[in-house]
């Protein structure tokens, strides 16, 4: 049972590597038409503005499955410890 529950566990470790790989390359792809976007514009100061919110809420995607996933680790720790003692 314990080998079920490693090669199921090790199995969805890569994934969530494949997975995290994935998104930083959306990151990086839907950066692309922004910064273009400003460079057409002529970088008038809207279309500055509308890229750096654009770009802003890029970052958020891709940092706040960092964040969750840094959480869910102390979180899993934390409760692994409780149990052991």
């Amino acid at each position: 049972m314990s080998e079920i529950i490693s090669l199921f566990a090790a199995m969805l470790l890569k994934v969530g590597f494949v997975l995290f790989a994935a998104n930083e390359i959306r990151g990086a792809i839907l950066a692309g038409p922004v910064l273009y976007g400003i460079y057409q514009s002529g970088g008038t100061l809207v279309a500055i503005w509308l890229g750096v919110c654009s770009l802003a809420g890029i970052a958020l995607s891709l940092l706040v499955p960092l964040v969750a996933a840094k959480k869910f680790k102390r979180y899993s720790a934390a409760r692994g410890a409780a149990r052991a003692a």
